[in-house]
C-alpha cells in the first residue's frame, strides 16, 4: 500500500520501532544480499578457469571497493541530509541535495572511468597482483573502469530511495541488476559447451574469460541504473532527480561529505587495506604459495561479505529511521532502535556464523575444488574471520547510528577502525612475523579492538541523548520552585 509523505512521516516518527526498522530492513537485506551474491558469482565462475584467474577478482576488488568508496560518500552524505529535511519538513532543500548529490557523483564516475583506463598498466601491479594474475587483472578491471558512472549513480540513487523509506524501489533496481548479471557471468566467461562447475555444460558462451565476468557487471550495472532512475523521477512519491535543482553550494557540499565520509572512511580504507593484505602475501608469503592465497583471501571476503551484509542491510532500515528522529529531536526513540538493532543482528550472525563455521571446507571447495592448497588456506582463515563475527553487530550499528545523527568525525573513526586504524598496523606486523598465519589471522584481531573503541563513543554519545532527555523536564521542576 503507498503512504503519502506525511503518512510515512508519521509512520517514521511514531509506529514501534521493532516494527518498521524490520519493515524497512527487508528490502534492503534482500538488495544487499543479491549484492553480495552477484560479487561471489563473478568470484565463483570465474574460478572455474583457474587459480590466477579468482586472484584476479580479488586484486580488482580493491578497485571496485574505491569506487563503492566514493558512491557512498555521495549517496550516504545525500541521503542523510535528504532525510532530515523531510524529517524537519523541507521537501524543496531534499531535492536540491538529491540533485547535486546524483549529479556529482556522475561526473566523479566519468573521471574515474577515464583515469582508470590510462593508468592500468602500472596501477594493477601496485594493487597486489603477481605476474601471473597481471594479465587477469588488466582485463577485468578495464571493463569495471568503464561501468564506473553506472555504479555510483545506481549506488547514490539507491541510498535516497532508502533514506526516504521507499527502500523497495531500490530493491527493485539492485535485484534486476544482480540476477542479470549472474545469468550473463557464465554466457560471457564461457566458451558453449563448457562445464561449468554445476553439473551441466553451457549451451551459448562467448568466452571472454575474467574481462567477461567484468562486462557481465558493466551491464548489469547499467540496467539497475536506468530502473533506479526511473523510480526516482517517475513516481509522485519520491524525489525527483532534475537538472534545474542542481545549484550546489559550498555549504551543502560540506554537510554531503561530512555525513558521507565515513562511509569513505569505511569503504576507502579497507580497500588500501585489501591492497596491503595482496601485497603482504607478495612479500611475506612463499612464491609457490602466493597466487593460491591471494585467490583464497578473495573468496573468504566473498563469504564474509555475504554473511555482513545481512547486519548491513539491516542497519540500512535502522538508518532513516535514525535519521528522522533525530531531526524531530526524539532521542529516546533513537537510542531504543539503536539498541533493537543491536541485538537482532547478533542473533542473526551467530546463527550464520555457526553455520559457515562448520562448512567451511566444503564452501571453499565448491569455488575452488581444483586447488587443495586454496582451500586449505581459505578454510583457516575463513574460520578465523568467523570467530569474532558476532561482535560485527555493534560495530556495524554504532557506525550507522553515528552516521545518520551527522557526527561525521566520530563516525569516520569506528568505520575506518576496523579495517584501517587496527586492521594496517596488523597487516604491517604480523605478516612479517608469521607470515601466512598473520595475513589470516589480523582481520579478526581488528575486530576485537574495534569493539572497544567502538563502544567507547557510542556510550558517550548516548549519555548525551539521556541528558537532552532530561534537559525539560528539570527546567520545569526548576521554574516550579
Amino acid at each position: 500500500m503507498k503512504m503519502t509523505p506525511a503518512e510515512r512521516k508519521h509512520m517514521m516518527l511514531h509506529d514501534p520501532v521493532e516494527r518498521i526498522i524490520p519493515r524497512l530492513a527487508v528490502p534492503t537485506i534482500i538488495s544487499m544480499l543479491i549484492t553480495t551474491i552477484y560479487n561471489a558469482a563473478d568470484t565463483f565462475f570465474v574460478s572455474q578457469l583457474d587459480t590466477a584467474a579468482s586472484g584476479a577478482v580479488g586484486v580488482v576488488f580493491s578497485v571496485m571497493a574505491i569506487i563503492q568508496a566514493i558512491s557512498f560518500t555521495f549517496g550516504m552524505g545525500t541521503g542523510t541530509n535528504l532525510s532530515q529535511a523531510l524529517g524537519r519538513g523541507d521537501p524543496d532543500t531534499a531535492s536540491r541535495y538529491a540533485s547535486v548529490g546524483f549529479f556529482t557523483a556522475i561526473m566523479t564516475g566519468v573521471v574515474i572511468m577515464i583515469l582508470g583506463n590510462l593508468t592500468l598498466d602500472w596501477t594493477v601491479p601496485l594493487l597486489g597482483a603477481t605476474e601471473d594474475i597481471f594479465p587477469y587483472a588488466k582485463a577485468y578491471a578495464t571493463y569495471i573502469f568503464y561501468a564506473a558512472p553506472f555504479m555510483m549513480g545506481s549506488f547514490v540513487l539507491n541510498n535516497m530511495l532508502r533514506f526516504q523509506g521507499l527502500a523497495t524501489y531500490g530493491m527493485l533496481g539492485i535485484t534486476t541488476g544482480g540476477i542479470l548479471n549472474m545469468l550473463l557471468d557464465p554466457i560471457f566467461i564461457f566458451e558453449a559447451g563448457t562445464d561449468i562447475g554445476l553439473g551441466f555444460a553451457l549451451p551459448i558462451g562467448l568466452g571472454m574469460k575474467t574481462a567477461g565476468a567484468a562486462v557481465a557487471t558493466a551491464i548489469s550495472q547499467a540496467v539497475s541504473f536506468f530502473i533506479l532512475l526511473a523510480q526516482s523521477n517517475l513516481r509522485h512519491d519520491t524525489i525527483s532527480i532534475l537538472p534545474r535543482h542542481f545549484r550546489p553550494t559550498r555549504q551543502m557540499y560540506g554537510r554531503i561529505f561530512n555525513n558521507g565520509l565515513p562511509s569513505m572512511g569505511r569503504q576507502g580504507i579497507a580497500s588500501f587495506s585489501a591492497i596491503l593484505l595482496n601485497n603482504s602475501v607478495k612479500f611475506y608469503v612463499d612464491p609457490l604459495m602466493q597466487t593460491a592465497a591471494i585467490a583464497a583471501m578473495s573468496i573468504v571476503s566473498k563469504i564474509v561479505m555475504f554473511v555482513n551484509s545481512t547486519v548491513i542491510g539491516f542497519g540500512q532500515g535502522f538508518q532513516p529511521v535514525c535519521s528522522f528522529n533525530y531531526g524531530a529531536g526524539q532521542y529516546s526513540r533513537v537510542c531504543r532502535a539503536f539498541w533493537f538493532c543491536v541485538k537482532v543482528t547478533t542473533v542473526i550472525l551467530l546463527v550464520l556464523g555457526f553455520g559457515a563455521f562448520l562448512a567451511a571446507t566444503p564452501i571453499l571447495t565448491a569455488f575452488r575444488r581444483d586447488d587443495p592448497t586454496v582451500i586449505e588456506i581459505g578454510s583457516f582463515a575463513l574460520r578465523c574471520h568467523l570467530l569474532t563475527i558476532p561482535l560485527w553487530g555493534f560495530i556495524v550499528m554504532s557506525n550507522m547510528f553515528t552516521q545518520s545523527i551527522g557526527y561525521g568525525v566520530r563516525s569516520m573513526i569506528i568505520s575506518s577502525s576496523r579495517q584501517g586504524i587496527f586492521l594496517i598496523p596488523m597487516l604491517l606486523l604480523l605478516p612479517p612475523l608469521l607470515g601466512l598465519t598473520g595475513v589470516q589471522i589480523a582481520q579478526p584481531i581488528a575486530d576485537v579492538l574495534t569493539l572497544g573503541l567502538a563502544y567507547l563513543i557510542v556510550r558517550s554519545i548516548l549519555r548525551q541523548f539521556a541528558a537532552r532527555e532530561d534537559a525539560p523536564l528539570a527546567a520545569h521542576e526548576g521554574g516550579a520552585t
